[in-house]
């Protein structure tokens, strides 16, 4: 069944995309003939956004071509306009940092055009308000949208900008709970067009938008009618990205009425989509919602769709093996509870035994004397039998602590995994990036080859060439990540080696960052190192060096972040490393601004299982086995400077020899 669903919507999808590339290939034509830059530069503004919603791939190609488009006249405005592309890019796949960061050098670069350029900034704000919206930051999208409408509505130009920065604040309002204001942007957006649900850009939001506003007010009927209107029209303007929001609603309302068999249908259509156009997050979303509604129908289909969800969501940000370990640290805490409570329990049976023992001790001599020694004999075996459960109780709780130190190194193996697949990511995205790309270059070489435009040609070719030195570079860095890793998989035997201090701390905190990152893509800090380059080769065992690095680091994000939670104005989340060589000794420093260490708990933060985070957060054990590693193992020392409620800042130091 899922096969010929496959074959009848790529069909579908084909003949969809043959409708639609009339418009495509307008726009390169405009790009490739246009005699004024102003008109090349408009057209490769919307290809780069017409491809946003299909391929994101490709809308970074274009993107890169309209940051480095060759127009002394309008260079500032394409180069602002390029990156506000390429942010909607990252932003079609939820690469919401990325989306952010383009979008503010967007911004930056527009700010410094002339007054009647305030277009380019309009759509700046509109894309930061859309990406904070979507990351559940309403505030802050409120406010960048508010001034996204206000110079829209100024420049009057681009009505369709215009219309979406509408769509995006009726959203906002609408996450807000404020649906008055969403259907007052809604009404607006629909005002700029005579037939708006007919419009190939307005069209499907305006469904997408009523459609929710409805469901979230329960009125379902009327949502389904909308979202079976926005299919027809995203289907016939082949707009996927949207196709995909509306199959996946259409599901969840049919399932709140009961209507299986539809519901099972239009779920499996935005999964479909969502592997075909490589959306991995609505692919997560569609295959845990039909494993949820197979779960009670058909087992074997519920298990097919929770595999699928869990690779999908391996592909986005290894979520799974984050959840592991914090299900590792919630259960070891859970054990550590439990002994607690059986110590105090062994101990006050202890105590209850004893006192009775006394008591009958005392009673036996005052009554019959003469049986003295036999009932000494009889507390003494009874002693006997208690110290025995002792020492057996005290075993275990040595066994238990060996695990839960166990454990504590599995969390930070995680860690370091989790950040190692961030960083080899990276430079494997930017590989298989660039060549897709340059297959699509390679098919425009050999058509414009045919049609004799030597011109077109050079370009291409050069093009591919850049794309290619790309690849080699980005291959290179990859095979250097591996290679820095295997060096550090050596057999953790602690023992000490030469090792370069600086290059150690840098691989670790990147490590610690990238770990935090892929768990919790909404985190963000400032990370600032000073590193004394005279410092030279230090004598430790590097693998329990990093280990303690990268547990001092993720103590300075989690404070951080805590701190950021408050959401107090003007703070910026900053942790700082510095290494320097003091007094005959290496000294290393790990400093964050976040919420500190309150001064009565100092003195404990050392100790073996005690920790200031919440239960299933940490085993208290981190801080613990830093300190025996620094001290015990190296010879050093290890210490804290700390202020509640403004940061903390840990120091080491080291002997040189």
């Amino acid at each position: 069944m899922r096969i010929f669903l496959l074959f009848v919507f790529s069909c579908f999808a084909f003949m969809q995309i043959r409708a639609q590339q009339s418009y495509a290939d307008s726009l390169k034509s405009d790009f490739l003939y246009a005699k004024e830059d102003s008109t090349k530069m408009i057209a490769l503004y919307r290809l780069a956004w017409y491809y946003s919603l299909l391929y994101p791939d490709s809308a970074q190609y274009y993107a890169d071509k309209l940051i480095r488009f060759p127009s002394k006249e309008n260079d500032l405005t394409a180069r602002a306009l390029g990156y506000i592309c390429k942010g909607e890019a990252f932003d079609r796949v939820a690469s919401y940092p990325e989306a952010l960061e383009a979008a503010f050098q967007g911004l930056e670069i527009a700010r410094s055009l002339d007054a009647h350029q305030s277009f380019a900034m309009g759509r700046a704000y509109s894309l930061i308000g859309h990406v904070y919206s979507m990351t559940g930051n309403e505030k802050e999208a409120s406010g960048y949208l508010h001034s996204a409408l206000g110079l829209l509505e100024a420049s009057r130009e681009h009505a369709e900008d215009l219309c979406l920065a509408r769509f995006s604040m009726s959203f906002s309002m609408l996450y807000s709970d404020k649906k008055d204001s969403a259907l007052y942007y809604v009404g607006k957006a629909k005002s700029m067009y005579a037939d708006p649900i007919n419009q190939r850009d307005p069209g499907p939001w305006l469904c997408l938008i009523t459609g929710n506003i409805y469901r979230i007010g329960g009125n379902y009927d009327s949502a389904e009618h909308y979202y079976r209107e926005g299919i027809r029209v995203a289907e016939k303007f082949n707009a996927p990205f949207a196709g995909v929001f509306f199959y996946q609603n259409l599901a969840g309302i049919l399932y709140k009425k009961k209507e299986m068999d539809s519901c099972i249908y239009y779920a499996q259509r935005a999964l479909l989509m969502s592997q075909q156009y490589k959306y991995k997050n609505f692919e997560v979303g569609a295959s845990g919602f039909l494993a949820e509604v197979y779960d009670k129908k058909n087992v074997d289909s519920a298990y097919k769709y929770i595999r699928m969800m869990v690779a999908a969501n391996e592909e986005v940000n290894n979520a799974n093996k984050g959840r592991q370990f914090q299900k590792v640290s919630s259960d070891v805490e859970k054990k550590q509870i439990e002994l607690e409570d059986a110590k105090a329990r062994f101990q006050n049976s202890l105590k209850l035994y004893g006192l009775i023992a006394l008591l009958s001790f005392f009673v036996i001599i005052a009554i019959i004397f003469w049986r003295n020694n036999r009932q000494r004999k009889k507390a003494n075996s009874l002693l006997t039998e208690q110290k025995e459960k002792l020492e057996h109780a005290l075993t275990e709780l040595k066994s238990t602590q060996d695990q839960l130190i166990q454990s504590e190194k599995m969390a930070s193996l995680g860690e370091l995994t989790a950040g190692i697949a961030h960083e080899i990511q990276n430079p494997l995205n930017f590989v298989n990036n660039f060549s897709e790309v340059n297959e699509e270059l390679l098919r425009e070489l050999q058509t414009e080859a045919e049609k004799g435009n030597l011109e077109d040609v050079k370009s291409l070719a050069n093009d591919i060439a850049l794309n290619s030195e790309k690849i080699n570079h980005h291959g290179k860095r990859a095979d250097t990540i591996v290679k820095g890793m295997l060096q550090h998989s050596r057999a953790g035997s602690g023992q000490k080696e030469p090792t370069d201090m600086n290059k150690l701390a840098d691989e670790y905190v990147r490590l610690a960052y990238h770990g935090l990152r892929a768990r919790d893509k909404s985190f963000n800090a400032h990370l600032k190192t000073d590193f004394d380059n005279s410092m030279g080769k230090i004598n430790l065992a590097p693998q329990e060096m990093g280990r303690v690095i990268l547990n001092l680091v993720n103590n300075a994000f989690y404070a951080v972040h805590e701190k950021q939670k408050q959401h107090l104005k003007g703070y910026e989340p900053t942790v700082t490393i510095t290494t320097a060589r003091r007094n005959g000794k290496v000294e290393i420093r790990v400093k964050d601004n976040g919420i500190g260490i309150p001064q009565k708990i100092v003195d404990k933060i050392f100790q073996p299982f005690f920790t200031t985070r919440p239960a299933g957060q940490g085993t208290g054990l981190g801080l613990s086995l830093a300190y025996d590693i620094i001290t015990k193992g190296h010879g050093g020392e290890l210490g804290v400077e700390t202020k509640e409620g403004e940061g903390s800042e840990f120091i080491i130091l080291l002997p040189l020899n």
